[in-house]
């Protein structure tokens, strides 16, 4: 169940913010390592923490994971980006960064548009 009280929109919006701006990029100070996607950002529920202080069934993304991914060590890299079912663990193994980023930056923009309708639709007139 999850117990992060952000708004997954507004969690949402920051990402791909964070995406667009390079956040992903390679630090000039640590260049040889690599970000990872979602844990490396302010969407994490642990991000800041050296050790996991929140189990990951207290995020939004895991609303996003399957069923059968949920126990896996990150398990917001098994979210499905695309309708051939890529992950960022699989596009992770692809070493393409920009591809990687194109991917979770689209599949961002779609779940904020649902969700935005979403909110829409039930919004009082």
């Amino acid at each position: 169940m999850t117990t992060d009280y952000r708004d997954i929109l507004e969690l949402l919006k920051e990402e791909l913010d964070f995406i667009e701006k390079g956040g992903y990029g390679r630090s000039v100070r640590t260049p040889w390592q690599r970000k990872s996607t979602f844990q490396d950002s302010l969407s994490c529920i642990n991000y800041g923490y050296p050790y996991r202080a929140h189990p990951c069934n207290e995020c939004h993304l895991l609303d996003f994971v399957s069923p059968d991914h949920r126990t896996e060590g990150v398990p917001c890299h098994f979210i499905p980006l695309n309708t051939d079912g890529d992950t960022i663990e699989d596009l992770e193994l692809q070493d393409n960064q920009a591809k990687l980023e194109l991917e979770v930056s689209d599949w961002l923009r779609a779940r904020i548009k649902e969700i935005e309708e979403e909110r829409t639709e039930v919004a009082p007139v």
